[in-house]
């Protein structure tokens, strides 16, 4: 017999993920945003019948210059907020940009906080 070091059904995984994404609308703007952001490295998208999920690696970058050329409209922080519902990681809004981060270590210089090392 053979056994593995597996966890339990159900246990939780307290390793990070290094992933962040957001939930968009499955409208047209967020089919727009969704197709912008798939062509970013490390970004993979999931389209459901309500929902579209963007997720990746280590750091997103949602570029309202980027966004707004592929819409057609002016994109900023309200049309994000419009048509995304949730979010998951470091959420830092800019005048022209909005970046989410797995791990807030990365988005530190963004909202103000020192990295003190506890021994």
């Amino acid at each position: 017999m053979t056994t593995t070091d597996t966890p339990a059904f159900g246990a939780a995984d307290r390793s990070r993920s290094n992933e962040c994404g957001v939930t968009l609308m499955n409208n047209q703007t967020g089919q727009v945003v969704a197709e912008v952001m798939s062509q970013k490295e490390g970004v993979r998208i999931r389209i459901l019948p309500a929902m579209i999920r963007v997720d990746g690696k280590n750091k997103i970058d949602f570029d309202y210059d980027e966004l707004s050329e592929a819409t057609g409209i002016e994109f900023d922080e309200s049309a994000f907020e419009e048509v995304m519902s949730t979010h998951y990681g470091r959420m830092v809004h800019l005048d022209d940009r909005v970046l989410l981060f797995a791990n807030p270590e990365d988005a530190a210089e963004y909202i103000g906080f020192d990295l003190v090392e506890v021994s």
